[in-house]
């Protein structure tokens, strides 16, 4: 499969070159028209020409007739009705009987649901959606219907997200690959299909599994004519892991891609090169660490055992050997492939994924917001009447309701019928700052505090957010800016906040409490971000005692996590100091060591943390 980019048989010792994206991309849409079992890929791209060639590219690889030929679109406003299916109202209230009506997954049972804007997507319809996947059917219970119908569909999620915007975990997860198409220039022409029609590999997938027969091969998971190597499945686990991949789904799916590498190519049994081509479609995007070069697993590793007389010594096998080298070849051919961006950060520990934070909580509210569906209840006090819900759930029972008043069409509600809607709205947040404005750094970190507060306020009229500002020295500490999204306050607050004095740490993070206290009592959603090297010296009752401010300080940080108040910790120290991730934990804080950075990179690191 050179195409892909892969080792050949005989290049092992020769690194990979870095792979086409686009071509890589075209590959994981070949292998996911193949393989409905690899679940869905997150094609991470703005609308324009490279990603509508890419979906044309997997409208071309689909068979042109059959359920699988079937592609749905669905807006990620999309109701429970139409989705997952339930009551037809309209012929219900007709044949006085209940209809059901199929949604839009039962629909496309063996086909493609096509999702965009997917970042937008909320945790309950990423929930429903990852329940389908796992369970390959739509299961309704309400309104008096009972349906359940097949729903094994394939998910292509567009995600359009900025910066740290990004598909929920639980739909990325359960889908095999993850392609970023963003900088790609598609060609003009798009050639689909080089190796065999996804048409007969799905027969070769749909088949009865080989026999595992003789040799060191059995069958790969889910059936089909490719034989597996015991060794592929090790060296895939022991890959992810040296990636810092956790997930035992992705090292499956990595397995079954490595399989439909292998189909699409005509082999009887998986080659290495499928291995490292599968390993470098599914595992790439998911990597959260650099492994260890190999040099420096041999000086980490234990010196062997001296041999007592009499005793017998565990060696190597060959084949331990081969497993090793193996994994070797494929985490070089997978590092090499990782862009030089994501290199940076890896080695940083930097590297995250998910949302970008900011917004507040979700909130129920019973007159304004977004609409979330209705519940049974009588309107008053300013709670609206959910008319065409209450129809729903009177539309059931209209047959019986009509006994004895034959040829009436009028609809019978009954109190027990009606339905009230409900609404979610996202609460307004508070950015709280504490900021360690003690000893001879203290100008240093105080004039970034500053930029960071003014960067952030420029972003609260778009994200809803005010900041406040803590400032804690001396024996004390203080509330230097109030919560506000009034950058000219802020400006005047800031500009004679001075530092110097001992480091009352136990103090700052009483007060950050009680002003999120506060923040939560009118409403608001407060996330605190403490910046200071964790080295207290200035106990709770003001006395010098390095030792009790410590203790103080782990006491106090507790009381974050009772409180449940969202806090970031960010070690200022030259070099960051256990004492640092210590509060950190006691605070159930994320933690980010940042010794020396400009307000633009705090900025950021907020950002990320919120």
């Amino acid at each position: 499969m050179s195409e892909a980019g892969g080792l050949g048989e005989g290049g092992g010792e020769v690194p990979p070159a870095a792979p086409d994206r686009w071509a890589d991309a075209l590959l994981a849409a070949r292998l996911l028209a193949a393989d409905p079992g690899l679940g869905g890929i997150v094609v991470r791209s703005a609308a324009g020409p490279a990603r509508d060639a890419w979906l044309e590219a997997y409208r071309g690889a689909l068979p042109s007739e059959g359920s699988a030929s079937i592609i749905r679109r669905i807006p990620t406003s999309i109701d429970d009705e139409r989705l997952l299916g339930g009551l037809d109202l309209a012929a219900t209230l007709s044949a006085g009987r209940p209809i059901v009506l199929r949604g839009v997954l039962a629909e496309a049972d063996g086909g493609t649901i096509v999702v965009p804007m997917a970042e937008r997507i909320d945790v309950g319809l990423a929930g429903k959606l990852a329940a389908v996947i796992d369970a390959g059917e739509v299961a309704v219970e309400r309104d008096g219907v009972s349906l359940r119908l097949p729903a094994r569909v394939t998910f292509v999620l567009l995600d359009e997200g900025i910066d740290d915007e990004a598909v929920p975990a639980a739909l990325a997860e359960r889908c095999a690959f993850w392609v970023d198409l963003a900088g790609v220039r598609a060609p003009s022409t798009t050639e689909t299909a080089r190796s065999p029609s996804p048409a007969s590999a799905r027969e070769d997938f749909s088949g009865p599994p080989p026999s595992s027969g003789e040799g060191d091969h059995r069958p790969c998971d889910g059936g089909g004519g490719v034989a597996l190597p015991d060794s592929a499945l090790e060296t895939l686990t022991a890959t992810a892991l040296a990636f810092g991949i956790h997930s035992a789904r992705a090292t499956l799916f990595a397995l079954r891609a490595a399989r439909s590498c292998a189909a699409l190519a005509g082999h009887a049994a998986m080659t290495e090169d499928d291995v490292i081509t599968a390993a470098r479609l599914v595992l790439m995007a998911r990597a959260t660490r650099m492994p260890a070069p190999p040099e420096a697993e041999a000086e980490q590793a234990p010196p062997p055992l001296e041999k007592n007389d009499g005793e017998d010594t565990k060696t190597d096998s060959p084949d331990d050997n081969e497993l090793t080298s193996q994994t070797d070849i494929v985490v070089e051919a997978v590092r090499a492939a990782l862009p030089p961006g994501l290199l940076a950060a890896l080695s940083a520990g930097t590297a995250s994924a998910g949302k970008r934070g900011g917004a507040g909580a979700k909130r129920k509210a019973a007159t304004r917001g977004r609409p979330s569906g209705s519940r049974a209840g009588t309107p008053g006090a300013g709670q609206r009447l959910a008319l065409i819900d209450t129809i729903r759930a009177a539309a059931p029972w209209q047959k019986l309701r009509r006994t004895g008043a034959e040829g009436s069409t009028r609809v019978i509600v009954r109190r027990d019928d009606f339905r009230i809607r409900r609404f979610v709205e996202r609460a307004e947040s508070t950015t709280i700052f504490a900021v360690d404005a003690s000893g001879s750094a203290a100008i240093a970190r105080l004039a970034e505090s500053k930029g960071a507060v003014e960067l952030l306020l420029a972003e609260a009229y778009v994200k809803r957010t005010q900041v406040a500002l803590i400032a804690f020295r001396g024996t004390v500490a203080e509330v230097v800016l109030p919560p506000t999204r009034s950058l000219a306050r802020a400006k005047r607050c800031l500009a004679d906040m001075a530092g110097g004095g001992g480091t009352p740490l136990a103090a700052g993070l009483n007060a950050a409490i009680d002003l999120a206290r506060a923040a939560k009592s009118r409403g608001r959603t407060p996330f605190v971000v403490v910046l200071t090297d964790g080295r207290a010296n200035i106990a709770r009752d003001g006395t010098a005692s390095r030792e009790r401010a410590g203790a103080d300080a782990l006491t106090v940080a507790r009381g974050f996590v009772a409180e449940r108040i969202a806090a970031a910790f960010i070690d200022t120290s030259p070099r960051p100091r256990p004492e640092g991730a210590a509060i950190a934990a006691a605070m159930g804080a994320r933690y980010a060591p940042l010794p020396a950075a400009g307000a633009a990179a705090m900025a950021g690191v907020v950002r990320a943390l919120s």
